[in-house]
């Protein structure tokens, strides 16, 4: 009869735990897109580095009002950060269509993003095939 009061507070105690982690989650993607608005490459490094998160695997994951990082780092005009996101992702992240369908160079091309250092940044990563 002992087990039952531990397995109650365990499960209670697991259920405060999850609520902060979801927070903490959300806050950090909040984070991120304010620094990705704001052009903000070394805030957006140090919060990746202290969180342990690499941006590759959370890439896909992260969207700033329903647009992907690159596409929020093209619709506010930041470059630095834009070519050290895409310096960062896999080629084949690149590549692969979004949720529109349309890879990011196709959606860089038809926003009038084609001349970006983004667009350039994007175009080497995919040539290198890494």
């Amino acid at each position: 009869m002992r087990l039952m009061p531990v397995a109650l507070a365990a499960l209670i105690a697991a259920s405060f735990v999850s609520t902060p982690a979801e927070a903490n989650t959300d806050q950090l993607v909040a984070n991120i897109c304010d620094y990705v608005k704001s052009n903000d490459k070394n805030r957006l490094r140090k919060k990746l580095k202290e969180s342990r998160v690499k941006l590759r695997n959370i890439y896909t994951g992260v969207s700033c009002d329903g647009s992907s990082l690159l596409r929020t780092a093209y619709n506010s005009n930041s470059l630095e950060v834009g070519e050290y996101i895409a310096k960062r992702l896999p080629a084949g992240d690149l590549s692969s269509p979004e949720a529109d369908g349309k890879s990011i160079l196709d959606w860089a091309n038809a926003n009038g993003h084609s001349g970006s250092a983004i667009t350039a940044a994007v175009q080497d990563r995919i040539n290198s095939g890494e």
